[in-house]
This record gives structure tokens, sequence and C-alpha cells, in this order.
């Protein structure tokens, strides 16, 4: 399987530095027979046993649909009867993201949004009409999937440390964050909450795992019965990620008024550490 993608790839590393500075007829000739070479190589045998993805794909439908209508109506009612937490933003600012971890931080966050929104795309594709859009969208899923698959390694050993688990994560799992009050405490946590590091290992190791059984359910290149147990693998894993995916948006974008903007400066308010990350908030103050 990855020796096809490789060499395909260095054919045409090959024939566009062949082809750069002469544009002969023959020269062309020849890139597009290197081209269909690639395309073959990645398309593989999709239109003959695509019936076998579209098995599992119909099963699990009910459920996606569930998990994309129920999260984000869960959290509407949250932002309606709760509302977000409010923070004061002056007054003392803690680093919190240099700026590597931001950069990092948006360029798996692009390719991982690229990879949920054209899956579901292509799990729902009767409902776009299918065609040349959804066909589209299965490439960008897989440029998305070797994107993600570079970010991904230099994430996971850049939080890896931080988002080990931590016994008053319990505490923080049982109080559900804190995120059912309104009243501001004190909320056991470290630089990173329970939550945040639930998502950091369903997203880097989770979704390394999809990669893996994504390539082969792309290219169909294993038993049919090791195809069948990736595909099952890949769908139901996918669930769990679609719903934390919406958790996360909205945990970040909506639930914390302001708190977007700490990935983009890469500080936070003193304010918000000492209420929502109160152990790790101590611990500074303990080293001033």
């Amino acid at each position: 399987m990855n020796k096809k993608i490789f060499l395909g790839l260095l054919f045409i590393i090959g024939a566009l530095a062949d082809t750069a500075f002469a544009q002969t007829a023959p020269a062309k000739a020849y890139l597009i027979d290197i081209w269909y070479g690639f395309y073959n190589a990645i398309v593989g045998d999709w239109a003959k046993n695509a019936p076998l993805f579209i098995e599992y794909v119909t099963k699990m439908k009910p459920v996606y649909l569930l998990v994309v209508i129920g999260v984000p109506s869960v959290f509407l009612l949250h932002y309606l009867i709760i509302g977000p937490k409010k923070f004061s933003h002056e007054g003392e600012q803690i680093l919190y993201y240099d700026v590597f971890a931001r950069i990092i931080h948006w360029l798996a966050a692009l390719f991982f949004s690229l990879l949920v929104f054209t899956g579901l795309i292509i799990i729902f594709a009767n409902v776009f009409g299918g065609g040349s859009f959804v066909k589209f969208c299965r490439y960008v899923h897989l440029i998305s999937a070797f994107g993600f698959g570079i970010t991904v390694v230099p994430m996971f050993l850049m939080w890896l440390k931080d988002m080990l688990p931590a016994p008053y994560d319990i505490k923080w799992f049982l109080i559900l964050g804190g995120y059912l009050s309104k009243k501001k405490r004190p909320i056991p946590a470290g630089k990173y909450n329970a939550g945040q590091k639930m998502w950091f290992w369903l997203a880097t190791l989770g979704g390394g795992f999809m990669l893996f059984t994504g390539f082969y359910i792309y290219l169909f290149n294993t038993s049919l019965e090791t195809l069948r147990l990736y595909t099952l693998l890949h769908m139901l894993l996918g669930i769990a990620i679609v719903a934390l995916f919406f958790t996360h948006i909205y945990m970040s974008m909506i639930a914390i008024k302001g708190a977007l903007w700490s990935m983009i400066t890469g500080y936070k308010s003193a304010d918000e550490v000492s209420i929502l990350h109160s152990k790790y908030y101590e611990k500074l103050k303990k080293k001033a």
C-alpha cells in the first residue's frame, strides 16, 4: 500500500522536474501516464468494493445523525439556561501557549476539522446528492489525513506530560467541570482539565488509529475479514470523535467567553486560570 503511494509521488516529482523546462508533447504525455498510474494506486478498487463500506455506513447513519443533532442541541440548552462563564481579561496574564504550540494546534485543528466534516459528508453522501462533490470531499479527506498525521506527532509529544491523569481529575468529572453551575468556584484542574485530557487522548491516539484503519479502508489493500473489522472500528470510533469534536468547539469558543483568544495570543487571564485551573494556579504561585 505505502510503497505504491510513495513510488507514485516520487514518479510525479521526477516527471515534474523533467518537464519543468521542456514542455514537449512527449513529456506531457509521459506526465499524464504517471499521473494516471498514481491515481489508480490511490483509488484502488473503490468502485468494486464500495458496497462493503456503504453497508456499515447505512447501519451507523442513525447514530451519527443522533450525535450531529443531539450534541449541539444539548449545548444550545446549556447556553440558554446557564450561559457562558465570564472572566476578567484585565490584570495579570499567564503565558499558556508558546508560538510553536499555537501553530501546531491550528494546523492540526484545520486538518482535523476537514477530516470530521468531509467524513460526515461521505457518510451522508445521499443528502448532498453524491456525485462530484462527495468525490471531491473524499480526496480532501485523504489529503487532510496526511496533514493531520504530520502535525499530530509533535502535538502529542508537546502536551504529553501535561495531559497525564491526576487524582483530582476524578473530582472534575464528578462535578462536570463546574459547567452546570453559574457560580465561580475554584475547579480542581491542572494546566489542562480532565475534559481536555480526554479530548487529547481521543484526538491523538484515537486519531492515529483512525488514520491507520482509514488508509486500509481507502485502498482496500487487506483481506475482506480485516477490512470489515477496520471499517466497523473506524465507524464506531468516529462517533466518539465527532461527539467530542463538537464538545471541544463549544467549550473553547462559546462556553468560556473569550477563551478562544488564548490560542491566538498565547495568554490566559489570572482570573480564569485561578478558577478553571486552580491546581495549576496554586503551583504557579508557589514558584513565584
